[in-house]
């Protein structure tokens, strides 16, 4: 994602502020609309409480196929983004170990990667096999005894935080606006065109979009002067049959990830059964991590569509939504700012990029 000459398209406001909004916004200055951006703030963005995993492998699993297809592209321009952004040090890992602490848990990542394969052959190369010794070389602070696992090569992740401080500030320097307010009505919201990018307050803009929220807790650890550095690597693992992640920060590490359903999208309470399973699973693949602080427990809401495909297309001559990212928002910003440019343009047919099912909007 380059800025190339900049004309003038008309004037485009964004409703939502989090990794997908901002990322389309900016997408839409580069290609020449007039943008301002309404921001809620931190508490409504799913972004601020994420992982930032680049999810491509360790995201595909037997029946999602078409969201597959969407994180594959969406991975592949992320390097693009980066370099817009101009901070190399948003980028926090290159590549993930996807992990098995028994024989179970190894046979359910193999039938995810065969899964995986069976899609795309020519990923062979970038899903290699590896074994508990492999595992113990690339991050010593493994615990001994790991069944096996598979290195994911390019599957990467990113800090969130620094990702919407990076957004932020690419858009203050393109002379996009951004104007802290919360949106009730789309009646209210001045420009030729409007992208909804709102999370699950897309549903109160929009109720033709269905979505339903996901609840989870995120544990942010801080090493101390005692302890051993962070991995070098993303890692995913199915831990005696549940799923865990360690995702590497500056300072330490992000820990997820519990998924529930959320019945009041209000609700970010952590719950002491999410965080215990987390802290529990964490020192036991990584005892290491004892010693580090546990700095932040938060939860947060992911808004996701009722197949898991994100919403990405146009309502009508004036609106467009991008909502229902689930677990991939962050992953999946580039490919939907894509996605959304190309709906932008008048010389794109709106039909071009419908989804599958049809939705009847109110």
């Amino acid at each position: 994602m380059c800025a190339p000459d900049r004309g003038s398209r008309g004037d485009l406001s964004v409703v939502g502020g989090g990794a997908v909004g901002l990322t389309c916004a900016l997408a839409a200055v580069d290609s020449g609309w007039r943008v301002r951006v309404y921001d809620a703030g931190p508490t409504t963005r799913a972004a601020h409480v994420a992982g930032g995993m680049l999810g491509c492998f360790a995201e595909g699993h037997p029946g999602e196929d078409r969201l597959l297809a969407i994180s594959r592209d969406s991975v592949a321009r992320w390097p693009a983004l980066i370099e817009r952004l101009g901070d190399p040090t948003i980028a926090t890992a290159a590549d993930s170990l996807l992990i098995g602490a028994t024989a179970a848990d190894m046979e359910h990542l193999r039938a995810q990667v065969r899964f995986l394969l069976s899609e795309e052959p020519d990923d062979a190369d970038r899903l290699p096999a590896v074994t508990p010794a492999d595992l113990r070389a690339a991050e010593p602070a493994l615990v001994r005894g790991i069944a096996g696992g598979f290195r994911a090569i390019g599957e990467g992740s990113v800090d969130n935080r620094k990702l919407i401080a990076g957004l932020q500030r690419a858009l203050d320097a393109a002379g996009a606006a951004r104007i802290d307010a919360h949106v009730d009505d789309l009646a209210d919201v001045p420009g030729d065109q409007v992208l909804v990018a709102a999370g699950l307050g897309t549903r109160t803009l929009l109720p033709g979009v269905e979505l339903r929220g996901e609840k989870g807790e995120i544990l942010r650890l801080r090493r101390t002067r005692f302890s051993v550095p962070p991995p070098a690597h993303v890692i995913r693992a199915r831990w005696h049959g549940r799923p865990a992640y360690l995702v590497p920060r500056e300072d330490g590490i992000v820990l997820g990830a519990t998924q529930y359903e959320a019945y009041d999208a209000a609700d970010r309470a952590p719950l002491a059964g999410g965080v215990s399973d987390l802290l529990a699973d964490a020192g036991e693949m990584m005892p290491s991590l004892r010693t580090y602080e546990l700095a932040e427990v938060s939860a947060g809401i992911r808004p996701s569509s009722p197949d898991g495909v994100p919403i990405v297309e146009r309502v009508d001559e004036r609106v467009v939504v991008a909502a229902g990212h689930g677990r991939n928002g962050i992953a999946l910003s580039p490919w939907t700012a894509h996605i959304v440019t190309e709906l932008l343009s008048p010389d794109t047919a709106s039909s071009t990029h419908q989804r599958s099912r049809s939705l009847t909007w109110n």
